[in-house]
């Protein structure tokens, strides 16, 4: 089995060479293809005014100056044109990837661009706590991420469907299991737009976001992670809402 392996935090993330240790438990064919720098945020998006520019790091290793979409797009129909990898895996992400994360996030833009090319693809999340972006249980999902992916597999993952799995911020031996789950959905009022000034007394904003006190419901990627399980959601890439649709077909007939 040949895997891509890529991401959105960039070539150099910590994510990354977990991802890689992951993959290489499956395969001893594993590429990297990879952001030339952090790419978080940017959703499914494309260099559409820049050249896309490749620097080889290594054997099987890339970095691009460009976005999750666009790595997956060079590896694919360029890197490995003569043989297309037969699994996209894409992290593992510095921070769960939940709820409305999912059409904001890179990394699983970058699988859902492997979907859109006929590729089997997973986007794999770490949560982290209070405690910061420097107290990362990386050990969660490089444990248990290997048997997951295998399941996956082996189960067949349908055409058009990718899968976003998220670990929740506990050692791996803390893991309270795994839960099939929905997309889940955040309050927006914890959302917020900081104000603050420069140097020069100009205004400029941060989004930040406050911590919910609230339990989240149940079957959701929310509430996995909240009782400490690994949640693995099905996304499709058809956003039709098929009722709308019928109903108003009959508005517009």
């Amino acid at each position: 089995m040949r895997i891509l392996v890529t991401n959105d935090d960039g070539i150099h993330a910590e994510g990354l060479a977990v991802l890689e240790a992951i993959a290489a438990q499956l395969s001893d064919d594993v590429w990297v293809v990879a952001p030339e720098t952090d790419q978080s945020g940017v959703a499914h998006s494309l260099s559409l005014s820049n050249p896309l520019r490749l620097r080889q790091i290594d054997k099987r290793r890339y970095a691009v100056a460009g976005t999750p979409t666009d790595c997956v797009i060079m590896a694919a129909r360029s890197i490995m044109i003569d043989h297309r990898p037969d699994l996209v895996l894409s992290g593992v992400n510095r921070g769960q990837n939940v709820a409305e994360d999912v059409t904001y996030s890179g990394t699983i833009a970058a699988a859902m661009e492997g979907t859109l090319l006929g590729i089997p693809s997973i986007a794999v999340s770490q949560a982290y706590g209070p405690a910061g972006r420097d107290q990362i249980h990386w050990d969660c999902a490089k444990h248990h991420a290997p048997g997951i992916v295998r399941r996956l597999l082996d189960e067949g993952i349908p055409k058009d469907v990718l899968f976003n799995l998220n670990f929740p911020n506990v050692p791996p031996s803390e893991v309270a299991g795994v839960a099939v789950t929905v997309q889940g959905r955040r309050d927006q009022e914890l959302m917020k737009l900081e104000p603050r000034q420069d140097g020069r007394g100009n205004p400029y904003f941060w989004i930040a976001f406050q911590r919910s006190k609230s339990e989240p419901a149940n079957g959701t990627d929310l509430r996995a992670l909240f009782e400490k399980k690994i949640s693995v959601t099905p996304l499709e890439l058809d956003l039709t809402h098929e009722p709308t649709l019928t109903r108003f077909a009959q508005v517009f007939a």
